[in-house]
């Protein structure tokens, strides 16, 4: 049966086991890349939509191909970690997802775009499904929210590094030289996973048993803490997704900024309120903990009401500087979440089943999440005629996510 997080118990260990730092960095780094490919679409999206000969709905959907695929995959991934080397799958997904990216440069038609982003999505699945587990396995319960917390605040700096270099490239080189230029450097250092020293299920929890995908589930489904924690995530990534993928065109179409502009303002307040509130967030919540219930959740749930409140205010404020201002305030706010909820993932489960409560968490929120968003604000765009009318769904689904939480931290159990 899965477990509810705990205090520390008499067999964790004190001490993470040799060789944590160097996975920690070296998952860190990976992540990083993983975000910076996954956000140049956004970037130049304009810039190909015009040579590809594209609607808006259209330069939506690489975008839901690459999750589609991510999401399907990520079980896959969940199952083969009990069958082969976590550390020689991740290798592998860097690898490909890396040579995906770069080959996005080639294409010529709508198709072949699709295609090579759709490839992107089965290298990641493999990374995202295993790092956090293989992480987690380092380090005891009480140790993981900073360990995790530390990992997450590569999601904002690679997407931030994403948009940025994404509209640099772009508007000075062309899309194709930002694909072939971002994707590079994974293939290259995606080998650095296989000097990783794999500490095994056990290093911080009892022995684990196997499990089959079904069981999996039915377990993980008895865990108000996994279920809560998991469906607000899925509210929260429908709004990050579009947020990412519309707000650097909202800036240029609506506000009348230069694509390379509008790509390294994004870019600006994605780091600085990502890198501040993934920290902060995590920090908070270790704060808390003799102070209320379910801590993780307390404050992933206030920070996505103040997050939803500050981006409507930046969709809806005349001035586009106060627009821009509010767009940071919402994305500090929105990071909170970051290393408390997929904490609450790792430690809600025994370690037998954690590869797999990741694997389903990322099917979850990406099905339902940001496979569907993107093009969903796109289509309400064209159908309105405007971007306004389908961006402002991102402070909707903050605000149910929130929602979500704050249901949870009342009523889980301790």
């Amino acid at each position: 049966m899965p477990v509810e997080p705990a205090a520390s118990s008499s067999n964790e260990r004190s001490a993470a086991p040799s060789g944590a730092t160097f996975a920690v960095v070296i998952l860190t780094a990976m992540n990083l890349l993983n975000y910076i490919d996954r956000y140049v679409p956004s970037a130049v999206k304009d810039l190909f939509k015009a040579d590809l000969k594209l609607t808006d709905a259209q330069t939506s959907l690489p975008l839901s191909a690459f999750v589609i695929v991510y999401m399907l995959a990520s079980p896959v991934f969940g199952a083969l970690a009990d069958r082969v080397s976590r550390t020689r799958l991740i290798a592998a997904g860097v690898a490909l997802w890396s040579v995906a990216t770069a080959a996005a440069a080639f294409a010529t038609t709508f198709w072949g775009f699709l295609l090579a982003r759709a490839l992107v999505g089965v290298g990641e699945a493999a990374y995202a499904t295993l790092a956090p587990p293989l992480l987690s396995d380092f380090f005891s319960a009480e140790k993981r929210n900073r360990v995790l917390t530390v990992f997450y605040v590569a999601i904002p700096v690679g997407a931030a590094i994403g948009f940025t270099l994404g509209g640099y490239l772009g508007a000075h080189y062309g899309w194709r030289d930002a694909f072939l230029i971002c994707g590079v450097p994974g293939i290259l250092v995606s080998g650095l996973a296989l000097l990783i020293r794999d500490p095994g299920r056990s290093a911080s929890d009892p022995a684990p048993v196997a499990t089959t995908w079904p069981k999996a589930v039915r377990e993980l489904m008895t865990s108000p803490t996994y279920v809560y924690a998991v469906a607000g995530y899925v509210a929260v990534t429908f709004a990050a997704g579009g947020m990412a993928d519309w707000f650097p065109v909202y800036l240029s179409r609506v506000r009348g900024m230069e694509t390379a502009a509008a790509g390294s303002t994004v870019g600006m307040v994605t780091v600085v309120g990502g890198l501040f509130g993934t920290g902060l967030g995590g920090w908070l919540a270790e704060r808390i903990k003799r102070r209320t219930r379910q801590p993780y959740l307390a404050v992933s749930a206030v920070s996505m009401v103040l997050a939803a409140v500050c981006a409507t205010i930046a969709l809806l404020v005349p001035d586009v500087r106060v627009s821009i201002a509010f767009i940071g305030v919402a994305q500090f706010f929105l990071w909170f979440y970051n290393g408390p909820i997929n904490t609450l993932i790792a430690n809600a489960v025994d370690a037998n089943l954690r590869a797999r409560a990741f694997a389903l968490a990322i099917l979850c929120i990406h099905l339902l999440g940001d496979a569907i968003s993107p093009p969903i604000i796109g289509f309400v765009s064209d159908q309105a005629g405007s971007l306004v009318p389908g961006v402002l769904l991102v402070p909707v689904f903050m605000a149910i996510g929130a929602g979500i939480w704050l249901r949870g931290w009342r009523t889980v159990p301790e």
